[in-house]
């Protein structure tokens, strides 16, 4: 959960909650806001499971964490390439040179 938050920074909050807050109320409001956090993680797999149960049950196995966006561009810059052949049998991206005389390839619908 604290991914990006280091030690030093949960000290820095918890001694400028102590300030602002007071020694008396703190415990109370970490308890709150311990319940809070309780309610919305319950809510989201409440939600992922209501989905899932909508979706029937040919969609059982999907995972929703597959479809976040950031995964969506791991997968896409770091996920391995789509090994289809090209139509015509050449490697795709392969560049060939042509003789001094030869006209290029030219495709009437690609114009």
């Amino acid at each position: 959960m604290f991914d990006s938050v280091g030690w030093g920074e949960i000290l820095v909050l918890a001694v400028v909650g102590l300030l602002v807050i007071g020694p008396d109320r703190l415990p109370k409001v970490m308890g709150d806001l311990g319940r809070l956090i309780r309610q919305f993680r319950d809510m989201a797999r409440g939600a992922a499971s209501d989905l899932k149960a909508e979706l029937g049950p040919e969609m059982a196995d999907l995972d929703l964490r597959s479809l976040h966006p950031r995964r969506i561009v791991q997968d896409a810059l770091f996920g391995e390439d789509d090994p289809s052949p090209a139509p015509d049998g050449a490697k795709v991206g392969a560049v060939s040179t042509l003789a001094p005389d030869e006209r290029p390839p030219f495709d009437p619908d690609a114009t």
